[in-house]
């Protein structure tokens, strides 16, 4: 299980960063109100975290970061598996969460990675990928009446795998299966009723921004000690949240993650009013297209007789009423859009400044008002402040001594076995 530096990972050095192996990226939906949240499990799951692999905790941490706006989370997989019991934490919190949950195999989904897979609302197979199953297995240590208890526990360990697996694919001879350790290829893993399909899930890359000004932010897990050995990242687009998000796709794929509003982009509309309206300053603000709006509708002529052409004043522009309101319902988008874009901007600044150490968090409220005042001369001065000084934002190391065997440290910090599967 250990080898000097290295835990899980062969001849792999250990990993710089959680977001190597675990991360998030959230995206708005191809169709309808709400977004997409995509988890890539990459790794070993692992009660340790950290750079040793997934836990249930940073799982967790996943999920609570989420926008509220996720309707659906694909999690896409290639692990050897791990402990059994934090696999099925990870499958009960993913399960628990409102979205609908579709788990796709990019390379492996092995012991407790297929009980994940296997228990998710939908189980896709990428082309090449394998599932395996088998029984738990523990490393234990004792006279002969422990041993016999510890093979007891696993009997009933594995009674409760066998129920996820049944709940997916039906009664099998689940032993024999499992006794055998039994490969799958994609296709094997869709006949035994463990997948539902093979197909390839597009990935849904880099959180698309609504304006030029939007980044993807790094939010950092602020729960964890700052000498932890490793911190979790969730990237999140800053438009995450807001009413512009698109419809949910009907079907459980993701597919290609792009903007599709139903509104006209804010440019776009910003030149169609400065037309129509006839306005001659091209840079016109939004006062002032509201304003020149105003005034072409106090030039709308008053009613006339029924038996009677109405006159049509000189310079005036006669439009069809439901033309006119689809304008004003325009003008209106186009100027909320642009308050969300600004909002947006100072978020992302006062965000950055936050994640480099310059300013604190019980200041960032005050830094966001002074933004609001006068956003020029406030980003000026934060882009003064030195850089990780307000807060730590670098590994400073970590206790546990990697040296030791895997026995002594859980005998320090659990007193009890690990269960693995």
């Amino acid at each position: 299980m250990t080898r000097g530096d290295k835990r899980y990972w062969g001849n792999l050095p250990i990993p710089k960063t959680k977001a190597e192996f675990f991360n998030a990226v959230t995206t708005p939906a191809p169709t309808g109100d709400g977004a997409v949240a995509t988890i890539r499990l990459y790794g070993p799951i692992d009660s340790w975290g950290g750079f040793w692999g997934v836990s249930a905790k940073d799982v967790s941490a996943v999920l609570d970061a989420l926008p509220k706006s996720v309707e659906q989370i694909v999690l896409r997989i290639n692990s050897p598996g791990g402990e059994v019991f934090e696999g099925v934490s990870i499958l009960n919190m993913l399960r628990a969460h409102k979205a609908e949950v579709t788990a796709v195999v990019d390379g492996r989904a092995a012991s407790a990675a297929s009980v994940i897979a296997a228990g998710c609302d939908e189980c896709v197979m990428s082309p090449g990928t394998q599932m395996m199953i088998h029984s738990p297995s523990v490393i234990a240590w004792g006279n002969a009446e422990h041993l016999r208890k510890q093979a007891t526990i696993l009997d009933g360990i594995e009674r409760s795998i066998v129920e996820i697996y049944t709940a997916k694919a039906g009664e099998k001879d689940w032993a024999t299966l499992l006794a055998d350790e039994t490969w799958m290829t994609a296709q094997e893993a869709v006949e035994q009723g463990l997948a539902d399909r093979v197909a390839v899930i597009p990935d849904a890359g880099e959180a698309e921004t609504v304006g030029a000004d939007d980044e993807a932010l790094l939010i950092p897990d602020e729960e964890e000690p700052e000498d932890s050995a490793a911190r979790l990242v969730v990237f999140a687009s800053t438009a995450l949240g807001k009413s512009a998000l698109p419809k949910l796709p009907v079907s459980t794929e993701s597919g290609e993650p792009h903007r599709k509003d139903n509104v006209m982009a804010y440019d776009d509309l910003k030149a169609g009013l400065v037309k129509r309206l006839g306005v001659t300053d091209a840079a016109a603000d939004d006062e002032a297209l509201l304003s020149a709006l105003d005034d072409k509708l106090s030039e709308q002529p008053a009613p006339a007789a029924a038996d009677a052409a109405p006159p049509i004043p000189k310079g005036a522009v006669v439009m069809d009423g439901s033309a006119l309101e689809e304008l004003k319902a325009q003008a209106a988008l186009g100027v909320q859009a642009r308050e969300e874009q600004i909002s947006d901007r100072r978020d992302a600044i006062v965000a950055t400044a936050l994640n480099e150490g310059r300013i604190t968090a019980s200041s960032k409220a005050k830094w966001r008002e002074a933004l609001d005042e006068n956003e020029q001369s406030t980003t000026a001065l934060l882009a003064t402040f030195p850089k990780n000084t307000a807060l730590p934002v670098t590994e400073v190391g970590h206790s546990d001594d990697v040296t030791d065997s895997e026995a002594a440290l859980y005998d320090r910090v659990y007193g009890a076995e690990k269960v693995e599967a």
